[in-house]
């Protein structure tokens, strides 16, 4: 009787089929990669094409009869305008809600602020424009009233100020509370991943709790806090719904307390159903001039996180 003795290692089998599953994920991985590219490289030729028309038009062919730039240039500052607004008052009471729910309240108002900051994100963008054009642009009034009566020497507050309040500065208020919650979640999430070692040697050494959030946790969230303004940012550069509830229709570049400001994304959404031809390339043109600033604006927040990403303040 003979006996078959084999020579087969334990564990191959083993290493064999996870050698194969590493495989089998690394090209989903890469087929994943690729197919992201593409769909980008799609979307910008698409733009590009339907574009063309209005890059070849004669200047008089264009709406306002002065050439595309013409058309475009207020629209691009509206949008940036209304997006800079809202950054300016998202950004610090989203840090400081952030570190007040990290550091300084207790869990049980913690949770329930959290749990309500993430309730925010989750109302459509349109009740946030509702409630922005019937109920805040009435309550600006005064506010208006009064800058452009007492800084009206100022260029942005000249008056005279809108009686409606359907304003850029009441659209940049609004934008500011949508984008709360994504400032708010992300930066809290990246203070509570501060090592706590280096907070109790903080304090172990004298510092106040201020000066241990100063010294160890913003150092160390400096990246995470730039990503959540820059996705922050994305998100108010392309919001539609809610700026074009709240602006009056007809781009010009003028005071933030008078009425006729526009944004690109709102230009899109309430000219885009009776649009055809030339006027069609036109705000196809506008979409390709808006991706390309959010383009841009993602690749700087890339580099400014690349820049500080080998020194956090927590290695």
């Amino acid at each position: 009787m003979s006996t078959t003795v084999s020579t087969r290692k334990p564990g191959t089998e083993s290493s064999a089929a996870g050698r194969a599953g590493d495989s089998i994920f690394s090209g989903l991985s890469l087929a994943a990669g690729i197919l992201i590219f593409a769909v980008l490289a799609a979307v910008a030729l698409f733009l590009l094409l339907q574009a063309a028309p209005t890059f070849g038009a004669a200047p008089a062919d264009v709406t306002g009869g002065k050439g595309f730039f013409t058309y475009i240039w207020p629209l691009i500052v509206g949008t940036l305008i209304a997006s800079v607004i809202a950054l300016l008052i998202a950004t610090p009471i989203g840090i400081l809600v952030a570190l007040y729910i990290s550091h300084y309240a207790p869990a049980k108002i913690s949770n329930p602020v959290g749990y309500v900051i993430d309730l925010l994100a989750a109302i459509p963008s349109v009740i946030y424009g509702a409630w922005g054009a019937t109920v805040l642009a009435p309550a600006l009034v005064p506010l208006f009233t009064w800058l452009s009566e007492h800084a009206g020497f100022i260029p942005f507050f000249s008056g005279p100020a809108s009686q409606t309040g359907k304003t850029m500065f009441t659209a940049g208020v609004v934008l500011a509370i949508m984008i709360l919650p994504i400032i708010t979640s992300m930066s809290r999430e990246i203070f509570t991943q501060t090592p706590k070692l280096h907070e109790e040697a903080a304090l172990a050494l004298g510092a106040t709790r201020w000066e241990m959030i100063r010294m160890s946790v913003l150092p160390f969230a400096r990246p995470g806090i730039i990503s959540s303004i820059m996705l922050a940012l994305g998100r108010a550069l392309g919001e539609t719904m809610a700026v074009a509830l709240v602006l009056s229709s007809g781009p010009m570049i003028a005071s933030l307390l008078k009425s006729g400001n526009q944004t690109i994304a709102a230009e899109i959404a309430l000219n885009f159903p009776e649009a055809y031809g030339l006027r069609l390339s036109e705000l196809i043109a506008a979409g390709l001039v808006l991706f390309l600033i959010t383009l841009v604006v993602n690749m700087i927040a890339r580099a400014i996180i690349a820049r500080y990403k080998e020194f956090s303040g927590a290695n």
